[in-house]
C-alpha cells in the first residue's frame, strides 16, 4: 500500500504530474461512489478521517480509529475493491480536539490518538500541532515542530513495540480553517517559500534530535496555503501565478511534495494545475456531500410532485439543525434568513453532520422508499437532473434515486481523477 505514495512522490520528482484525491468523508454513499468509480478506473483510493471525527473517545461519528478502519475496509470488500489499493489516512492528528486543556494533558491525549491510528492500520498521518492549548501564550514555530516530533516518536515507538510497519507523515501548520469557515472574510495569503522552508527545517531538526531519522525519511508532504479555499457562497480559485515562488521552492526539496487542503469546488483545470504544481495530495470533503445534498434536495422536489405522503426531508433536516445547532451555529453569522440559507445551501455543508441523526435518517429512508415505488418521468429528470438525464436516456444510468445520488457525487470524483491522472 505504501508504494502508492512512493510512486506518486517519484513521479512528481521526475517531472510527471501525478497525484491522489484525499477523500475526507465517512458517509456510506460518498464512499460507495468512490469505490465504484475507482474499481472502474483501477486507481488507488485514499480515505481520511480527522481527529474531531474519529478519535480514541469516538469523535462526532462515534467511531474510534479501529472502528473507522473496519467500516471502510468492510465497505471496500462488499464493493469488491481491492484492499491493496486502499490507503487510510489521519488528518489534523494532534491536540486539536482538546485545545481547552493545558498542553501537557492535550498532548498526552494527542499521543494516544496517533498511536490508535497507527495501530488501526492508517498508513498516512498528518501531524498537526498548529493549535494553541489552554496554557499556550505564544505558540512558536519551534514549539510546533517539537510537538510534531513528540507525536511522531509516539507512533514510531508503538509500531516498533507491536512489530507493525510505521506510516508516512505529512507535516505543516498553514492549514485552512476546517470547513472553509473563514473563506471570503479576507484575501488569502499564499504561504511564503521562506515560511515553508522554516517549517520543514525546524521539523526535521526536531525529528533528528529525537532519533527519528528513519521517520523523517517517511515525511512525504508539507501542508501549505496555495491560495485555495471556499466560503459559504464564495470560492477562492487557484492562481498559479501567485503560487509560483512556492512551487519553485518545493522543486528544490528532494523528498517532499505539497498537500492542499480545502480544494473543494475548484474547477477541473485548477485542480489539474495544482497537481502539475506539486500539490500531489488534494483533500476534498464538503464538496462531495454538497453534491449528495444537491441530489437529495432535487429528489425531494420530485417526491413532492409524485408522492402522496412525502418525507418532508428538507423540513426534517431544518428542524434537526435548529434543535441541535452545535455543528453550524458558530459558523453561520447573519440574520435569521441568512442563517437559514446557509444551513441549507452553504458550500461548507454543515448538513453533513446531521444525516445520521434518527429523524433525518428516517426521512431519508422514506424518501427513497417513496421514489422507488414510482417511475420518475424524463421531464422531471430533465428539470432536476440535467447533467444525468442524457445518461438515463442512453441507458448508461438507471433513473433510480440511489443511482442518481451516486452519479451526482461521481461528477465531482471525475474532476479529481482528471487532476490526479491527466
Amino acid at each position: 500500500m505504501m508504494s502508492i505514495l512512493d510512486d506518486i512522490l517519484r513521479a512528481q520528482k521526475s517531472g510527471k504530474p501525478s497525484g491522489i484525491a484525499s477523500i475526507c468523508s465517512a458517509h456510506p454513499f460518498v464512499l460507495e461512489a468512490v469505490f465504484k468509480r475507482a474499481r472502474l478506473t483501477g486507481n488507488p483510493v485514499l480515505i481520511e478521517a480527522t481527529s474531531n471525527q474519529v478519535n480514541q473517545f469516538g469523535g462526532y461519528t462515534g467511531m474510534k480509529p479501529e472502528d473507522f478502519a473496519q467500516f471502510v475496509t468492510n465497505l471496500a470488500d462488499q464493493l469488491e475493491f481491492p484492499r491493496s489499493k486502499l490507503l487510510l489516512g489521519g488528518d489534523h492528528l494532534g491536540p486539536l480536539p482538546w485545545t481547552s486543556e493545558v498542553a501537557a494533558i492535550a498532548m498526552d491525549k494527542a499521543k494516544a490518538l496517533v498511536r490508535a491510528y497507527a495501530m488501526a492500520g492508517f498508513s498516512k498521518i498528518h501531524l498537526d500541532c498548529s493549535v494553541s492549548c489552554a496554557d499556550d501564550h505564544d505558540l512558536s514555530p519551534e514549539v510546533m515542530a517539537l510537538r510534531t516530533a513528540e507525536l511522531a516518536f509516539a507512533v514510531e515507538d508503538a509500531c516498533t513495540a507491536a512489530g507493525r510497519l510505521p506510516p508516512y507523515y505529512v507535516i505543516g501548520t498553514e492549514v485552512p480553517a476546517a470547513g472553509g469557515a473563514k473563506a471570503g472574510e479576507e484575501a488569502l495569503q499564499v504561504t511564503r517559500p521562506e515560511d515553508a522552508a522554516r517549517t520543514s527545517d525546524l521539523t526535521r531538526q526536531a525529528f533528528l534530535a529525537k532519533g527519528l531519522d528513519s521517520a523523517w525519511e517517511r515525511v512525504i508532504a508539507l501542508v501549505v496555503q496555495p491560495g485555495v479555499e471556499f466560503g459559504h457562497d464564495s470560492i477562492h480559485e487557484y492562481d498559479r501565478t501567485a503560487a509560483q515562488k512556492l512551487v519553485s521552492f518545493i522543486e528544490t526539496v528532494p523528498n517532499l511534495v505539497y498537500e492542499a487542503h480545502s480544494t473543494d469546488y475548484q474547477s477541473r483545470s485548477a485542480l489539474r494545475k495544482l497537481v502539475e504544481d506539486h500539490f500531489a495530495i488534494l483533500k476534498v470533503g464538503p464538496g462531495l456531500t454538497f453534491a449528495m445534498r444537491e441530489a437529495i434536495f432535487a429528489l425531494a422536489e420530485i417526491e413532492d410532485l409524485l408522492c402522496e405522503n412525502p418525507s418532508a426531508i428538507r423540513q426534517v433536516i431544518e428542524t434537526a439543525m435548529l434543535n441541535n445547532p452545535v455543528h453550524w451555529q458558530k459558523h453561520y453569522a447573519g440574520n435569521d434568513a441568512e442563517q437559514k440559507l446557509n444551513r441549507q445551501f452553504s458550500f461548507s455543508d454543515r448538513i453533513r453532520y446531521y444525516w445520521n441523526t434518527p429523524e433525518v435518517s428516517h426521512a431519508f429512508d422514506r424518501l427513497m422508499t417513496n421514489l422507488s415505488e414510482v417511475t420518475i418521468p424524463l421531464t422531471l429528470l430533465s428539470q432536476y437532473f440535467p447533467q444525468e438525464v442524457a445518461e438515463v436516456r442512453s441507458g448508461e444510468l438507471a433513473g433510480l434515486p440511489k443511482e442518481l445520488i451516486l452519479r451526482r457525487i461521481t461528477w465531482v470524483l471525475e474532476e479529481y481523477d482528471f487532476a490526479a491522472n491527466g
